[in-house]
């Protein structure tokens, strides 16, 4: 009886082994193997991706490039690769360098405009404000001439060497509806600039509006045509403006 046991536990032992062998092979049999990509697949993905050996730099080295290619000279694939990663590299040194330089350029502004708006604040009169624009704000701005105008209305502006009056709506058939002008390769009013008009190839007009007081303009011109242009920013002037604007309300003689 136990010998008979021993037989059947070792029977049915073998049986589920065999079972098992069975379901394996069926479920490899039934699991198809994934085909190697051909040549024409890898031809069209590599087409698809110019940029796949630089994405993975690595295969450079497990790669065999031709000896020669149409019968033409040796092709040597790292060098290529490498000479396309050193112009990105050229290329991305260049767009650093234009950033730098860019920002050096944007602070230098922002530093000149600050030192003329301190400038303006300790004018302490029209008449020092006049003087100011005409004398201080070329040197520090960096341009050839600046001056300021106000429109003639009520209430009127006293005569005041250095403060040029404009005609009334001169600032609406100027700017229209804007608040700052840019102008390159542009000559210069002599409504605006007076003499000094001549000196003027670009210009940079800057609406002033004193609150219950005639509308203004400060203007300012360079030599270079592409001294004032329209891709520059004009964050830096309106604010030059407000402090003229603040400092106007202050010292605008009374009636």
């Amino acid at each position: 009886m136990v010998a008979m046991v021993r037989m059947r536990s070792g029977l049915s032992a073998s049986t589920k082994a065999g079972d098992a062998d069975m379901a394996r092979k069926s479920e490899t049999a039934d699991t198809p193997s994934q085909p190697p990509a051909s040549d024409e697949q890898v031809v069209a993905y590599l087409q698809g991706h110019p940029n796949f050996l630089l994405d993975h730099p690595d295969l450079l080295g497990k790669l065999s490039p031709p000896s020669r290619f149409n019968g033409g000279p040796v092709v040597d694939l790292q060098q290529h690769v490498i000479s396309r990663l050193r112009e990105e590299m050229e290329h991305l040194r260049g767009c650093a360098e234009h950033l730098i330089t860019t920002s050096r350029s944007n602070m230098s502004t922002q530093t000149r405009t600050h030192e003329a708006a301190l400038a303006i604040l300790e004018a302490g009169s029209m008449g020092g404000l006049a003087r100011v624009v005409a004398e201080d704000l070329p040197t520090l701005l960096d341009v050839d001439i600046a001056t300021i105008g106000f429109e003639e209305g009520d209430p009127s502006l006293p005569s005041i060497p250095g403060i040029q009056t404009l005609p009334a709506g001169l600032l609406e058939q100027t700017l229209g509806a804007g608040d700052v002008m840019l102008r390159s390769s542009a000559v210069g009013d002599p409504v605006v600039f007076g003499d000094g008009a001549g000196l003027v190839a670009s210009y940079a007009l800057v609406r002033l509006s004193p609150r219950d007081l005639p509308s203004g303009l400060l203007a300012m011109g360079s030599r270079n045509e592409r001294g004032f242009h329209g891709g520059q920013g004009t964050e830096l002037l309106g604010f030059l403006a407000r402090v003229v604007e603040d400092c106007v309300l202050r010292w605008w003689p009374a009636a």
